[in-house]
C-alpha cells in the first residue's frame, strides 16, 4: 500500500451521512451571530444555565465556524451508527468540509478556516451545563488542537492535505453518552446567522411538535442576538414574512402599543408593544415523512 494509500484510510471524511448536532449546542447560545470577528464576552443566564464564552486574539468563535463543529460531530455521529471505535481525534479534508457545508474551494476559503479554527481553539467557554453525566469547573475551548497538514509538491507549492482536530471533552461527552444529537436540514448553511439560530432554537425545541410560544425578548436572549430589542423585533417581522426558515413556520404577535403620558415636559407618547413568537412545526409531506425527521 502506497504511502498516499495509507493516508487517505487515515481519514474520517468523506462524510457520508446527514448534518447533525448536539442538542444543547442547538438550543443555547454558544456563538456569536457574527460573519466578522466578534471580540466582545458573550453571556447567557437563565435560573438553571449559566453560560460564559471569552473570546481569543481573533474573536469569538462565530455561528459560520460553528459549521466546522457541527461537521465533525457528524462525523463522530456517523462512526457511532456504523459501531466504528471513535476518539476524539478526527481528520478530514478542507475539500469534504467546503462540499458539505456549501463554501466554495477557494484560497479564500482555505484562509477562513485557518482563522476559524484558531477562534474555536481560542474561544473560551465556561457553563453549568453537564455532558455526559459530568460537569466541568473552569474553562475549555471547542477544539483542543487544530492542524492545518501541507505536503509540497514537486515545484514547491504547499498543498493542503488535511486538517486534524480534537474535539473537547465536554462535547465528545456529550454526543457519546447523552445521545441526544439531532439532524439539521440540508438548507440550514444557505440561512443567515438569526435564521440559523431560530432554525436551531425551534429544531431543538419543538421535538414533540408542540408549538413554541416564547416571548421576544426571551428569544432574544436564546438566540444570542446583542443588539436591541427593537432590532430584534425588525429581524422578526422580516423572518415571519418570508417565511424561509426550514420545517417551521414562524408568527411574530405584536399587542398593540399603550399609550403612555409622562409628566413634565417631555409629550405623550407610546409605550413599546408588547410581542410573542410561535414557532410551528410544519406538517410533513409523505415523501418527507418516510425520509425521516426534518
Amino acid at each position: 500500500m502506497s504511502i498516499a494509500q495509507r493516508e487517505l484510510f487515515q481519514l474520517d471524511s468523506p462524510l457520508l451521512g446527514e448534518i447533525r448536532g448536539e442538542r444543547s449546542l442547538m438550543a443555547f447560545p454558544f456563538f456569536a451571530l457574527a460573519k466578522n470577528a466578534w471580540m466582545k464576552p458573550l453571556s447567557y443566564s437563565t435560573p438553571t444555565v449559566s453560560i460564559e464564552v471569552r473570546p481569543s486574539a481573533r474573536g469569538v468563535a462565530t455561528i459560520y465556524d460553528k459549521e466546522i463543529v457541527l461537521y465533525i460531530a457528524s462525523l463522530m455521529a456517523a462512526k457511532i451508527e456504523a459501531g466504528m471505535a471513535i476518539s476524539q481525534d478526527f481528520t478530514f479534508t478542507a475539500h469534504d468540509l467546503f462540499t458539505v457545508t456549501g463554501a466554495n474551494h477557494s484560497a479564500r476559503s482555505y484562509s477562513r478556516l485557518a482563522d476559524a479554527l484558531e477562534r474555536l481553539q481560542g474561544t473560551q467557554i465556561r457553563t453549568n451545563i453537564e455532558a455526559g453525566g459530568e460537569g466541568e469547573e473552569g474553562f475549555f475551548s471547542w477544539l483542543s488542537e487544530a492542524r492545518l497538514q501541507y505536503a509540497r509538491s514537486a515545484n514547491g507549492e504547499k498543498r493542503l492535505k488535511s486538517v486534524k482536530v480534537r474535539l473537547c471533552d465536554w462535547l465528545f461527552r456529550a454526543i457519546l453518552r447523552d445521545g441526544q444529537v439531532l439532524d439539521y436540514a440540508s438548507t440550514y448553511f444557505q440561512l443567515g446567522p438569526i435564521e440559523r439560530r431560530i432554525y436551531e432554537v425551534a429544531r431543538s425545541t419543538c421535538v414533540d411538535g408542540e408549538p413554541l410560544d416564547m416571548d421576544l425578548q426571551l428569544l432574544k436572549l436564546q438566540t444570542g442576538f446583542q443588539n436591541p430589542l427593537s432590532n430584534f423585533r425588525i429581524a422578526m417581522r422580516q423572518i415571519a414574512a418570508a417565511n424561509a426558515i426550514p420545517g417551521y413556520d414562524i408568527a411574530l404577535i405584536e399587542d398593540a402599543p399603550a399609550a403612555v403620558v409622562e409628566d413634565g415636559p417631555r409629550k405623550a407618547g407610546r409605550r413599546s408593544a408588547a410581542a410573542r413568537v410561535v414557532i410551528t412545526r410544519r406538517a410533513l409531506l409523505t415523501s418527507e415523512a418516510a425520509d425521516g425527521p426534518a
